[in-house]
């Protein structure tokens, strides 16, 4: 495959080398590729791989393995989505998102006043949703597994990497000794993730974690029900119990994930097949690159003043679609059709201008959903059979709610702040939710997370997907365009800078120097107001390009993200 570069942007690679100086080349392999938030968990794919299993045998060992060695955002105490595209030509997609508990109640964060009660629906038990990672990886594997791996051999490196420890790097022990003070709030985070002998983590120290290695080995034996009965369910429901939470054994007996029709488009002569409510990432970017086919981007420059100023437009009419139409389809009526229509596209479209900003008042008078933090994983794997998945995972904020499960070693999610506390009323975020969220027993909370498969030609093409919070559509858009239309290779087109925009707040979120002043007064003077993203980087995007020759991998440098191949 070639690699295509920026003739056409002068500048462009010398200011990329300055933010992301870990650029390079894609990965190359001919056998299968993963691309993952951590080298341990790319590697245990691999390890799949080699030993004859297909993509989804190496997602769900990816997935367990991700617990160990990514605890901010890999999970078991949390939920995600999977889609895939099978070497038969079949796709699915899979739901294993959290639920909330049976005894929660539309008020159940409000105060005898009825307003919201600060932090309640973040750091308690009562922030809690009932955990779907687990059933979710088996389900999958168990349904579109190759038949020649089994259940052990998932597990067994991330019963390994928990029970032996794995070494951390620089960043991430930096970023543990950040967070003492919040594992110091917990008994069973204080005693795994600070050290016993009081110093600070460095590169090199071992983590070791006993207790989740003991949950991982029930799981590895007896299947969902090592953790969703007997002694893992029996320790979940006591640590909630003794902090007044709500979640039962039963809730955990009873969760199932599910499989969901995929959300499908087109963008040129390539076929989008992404996820569907309740996530919103999928039909939010089918619209999106509905209404960009609409004009002549090749004429427009990467990250040009016209270029930032369409996303935008586009980006602000999307998001009010989101914050009006879109919740759990087996609670809310979402009108997928209309979302994904074409027709309904170019209707979205007729009032943008090149000479002036359209304010958000102008677009919408709905009110913008929560969504969840940045603190998700996303990873891609690719198979030599032509097997293709994309898997986004979450815990909601780093580290969830900052509880431990005693004796079972994981942290349990915060993902109830994903609902609608109170019309009206900002959540953690700043951001206000709707009807089509609000809280009910059994169901979903909405979600950003936009796994997604670019097919060609009948088959895997791209796979893609980023963390980020309500920044996951936006990064999966601008790199499908990287490579669609600005002709970059899979490696430049995650690392790339971005820009984010969602209708409200009325902002252009920016990356450090991902617009030049030019462009930025440019757009300032149609009516634009620009913002440095509040973490600085938007989104840490991990991609697979499949060419002719094999498969390039593309992990995002704004992270310890890896890519291994064999």
């Amino acid at each position: 495959m070639k690699q295509h570069r920026f003739s056409f942007i002068p500048g462009f690679l010398f200011i990329l080398s300055l933010i992301y100086p870990a650029n390079q080349s894609p990965v190359y392999s001919k056998h299968g590729m993963v691309v993952s938030g951590s080298r341990w968990a790319s590697e245990a794919g691999i390890e799949i791989l080699k030993k004859g299993g297909n993509a989804v045998d190496a997602a769900a060992a990816i997935g367990f393995a991700l617990a160990v060695t990514y605890p901010q955002a890999g999970n078991i105490g949390g939920g995600g989505f999977m889609v895939a595209y099978t070497s038969k030509g079949e796709s699915f997609t899979l739901d294993f998102r959290e639920k909330a508990p049976e005894a929660a109640y539309r008020e159940m964060y409000l105060d005898e006043n009825g307003e919201v009660i600060e932090n309640l629906s973040l750091f308690s038990p009562l922030a809690v949703g009932v955990p779907g990672s687990v059933d979710g990886f088996l389900k999958a594997w168990r349904d579109y597994g190759s038949g020649k791996i089994s259940r052990r051999e998932i597990l067994a490196p991330a019963i390994r990497l928990a029970a032996r420890g794995f070494p951390i790097t620089y960043r991430f022990a930096g970023f543990l000794n950040d967070r003492r003070e919040f594992f110091e709030r917990d008994d069973g985070a204080r005693s795994i993730f600070v050290r016993k002998d009081g110093r600070p983590w460095k590169a090199g120290d071992r983590l070791v974690q006993k207790d989740l290695a003991r949950t991982l080995k029930r799981i590895s034996r007896l299947g969902r029900d090592g953790f969703y009965t007997g002694k893992v369910a029996e320790l979940i429901e006591k640590e909630i119990r003794e902090g007044n939470g709500i979640m039962t054994a039963r809730d955990l007996a009873r969760y199932e994930s599910k499989y969901r029709a995929p959300v499908t488009g087109t963008f040129r002569d390539l076929e989008i097949l992404s996820m569907g409510p309740p996530s919103s990432g999928g039909a939010l970017l089918i619209q999106m690159l509905n209404m960009l086919e609409y004009f002549r981007l090749d004429t427009l420059g990467w990250n040009s003043a016209d270029y930032i100023h369409l996303l935008t437009e586009v980006e602000r009419r999307a998001y009010a679609d989101r914050a009006e139409h879109m919740g759990d389809p087996d609670y809310w009526d979402v009108p997928l059709e209309m979302l994904t229509s074409k027709t309904y596209a170019k209707s979205r479209i007729q009032d943008i201008s090149f000479s002036r900003a359209t304010p958000s008042s102008e677009v919408s008078a709905g009110d913008p959903t929560a969504y969840e933090s940045r603190e998700t994983t996303h990873f891609s794997v690719v198979d030599r059979f032509g097997n293709a998945v994309s898997v986004t995972t979450t815990l909601n904020t780093s580290f969830g709610c900052g509880i431990v499960v005693e004796g079972a070693g994981f942290f349990l999610n915060n993902e109830m702040d994903d609902f609608s506390a109170k019309p009206g009323v900002p959540n953690v975020f700043g951001l206000v939710g709707k009807e089509a969220n609000s809280i009910q027993p059994g169901k979903r909370p909405l979600s950003s997370m936009s796994p997604t498969i670019v097919l060609k030609n009948g088959a895997p093409f791209m796979i893609l997907g980023s963390p980020g919070g309500a920044t996951i559509i936006t990064t999966v858009l601008q790199c499908i365009l990287n490579v669609v239309v600005h002709r970059m290779d899979i490696q430049e087109a995650v690392s790339a800078p971005r820009i984010h925009s969602q209708w409200l707040p009325d902002v252009i979120m920016t990356e450090p120097r991902s617009i030049s002043k030019d462009s930025e007064r440019i757009l300032v003077s149609r009516g634009h107001t620009l913002a440095p993203y509040r973490w600085g980087y938007i989104g840490q995007a991990n991609g697979i390009l499949i060419g002719k020759d094999g498969f390039y991998g593309g992990a995002d440098p704004r992270g310890e993200n890896a890519a291994v191949g064999y």
